[in-house]
């Protein structure tokens, strides 16, 4: 689906505010892509994210999905808003294995403020690309000014 960004410099709006992000930068995390409705980090998989199976943790697959999804939403607010999270929910449905994680997000339904969407998180094990987690999540337009 083709959505209309409010804001001319959306782009840049996202990348600065991923960048003023602690947690993404202590992931090591990469915003990749962004475009109107859709946004793309990833992020190695390191000793210091993984959990005590060798697989990535839960946690690095739910924090770039939940900006990569938060960041699709924010493309289309206007230039006084910012986003946040009003909830979100995860399915983990294959073991994070290999050398880094993609979270792809995108708006299923903008609205005015509240914005319904979805992250597709896979592990990238050389040329092996596996799905390993869903979410589905509402986000919220909060005023700056």
């Amino acid at each position: 689906m083709q959505f209309e960004p409010k804001a001319r410099d959306f782009k840049a709006r996202v990348r600065a505010s991923f960048a003023a992000q602690g947690m993404m930068n202590t992931l090591q995390a990469k915003l990749e892509k962004v475009d109107a409705g859709q946004c793309k980090i990833t992020a190695p998989i390191i000793p210091k994210t993984g959990q005590q199976h060798g697989f990535a943790h839960a946690g690095l697959s739910f924090s770039i999905g939940d900006s990569a999804a938060g960041y699709a939403a924010l493309s289309l607010m206007d230039s006084l808003s910012e986003v946040v999270t009003a909830e979100i929910k995860i399915n983990l449905i294959a073991p994070a294995k290999g050398d880094h994680l993609e979270a792809i997000g995108k708006v299923i339904r903008p609205g005015n403020r509240l914005f319904t969407v979805q992250s597709d998180v896979y592990a990238i094990d050389g040329s092996i690309r596996t799905h390993i987690a869903i979410l589905l999540g509402t986000m919220v337009a909060v005023r700056t000014a």
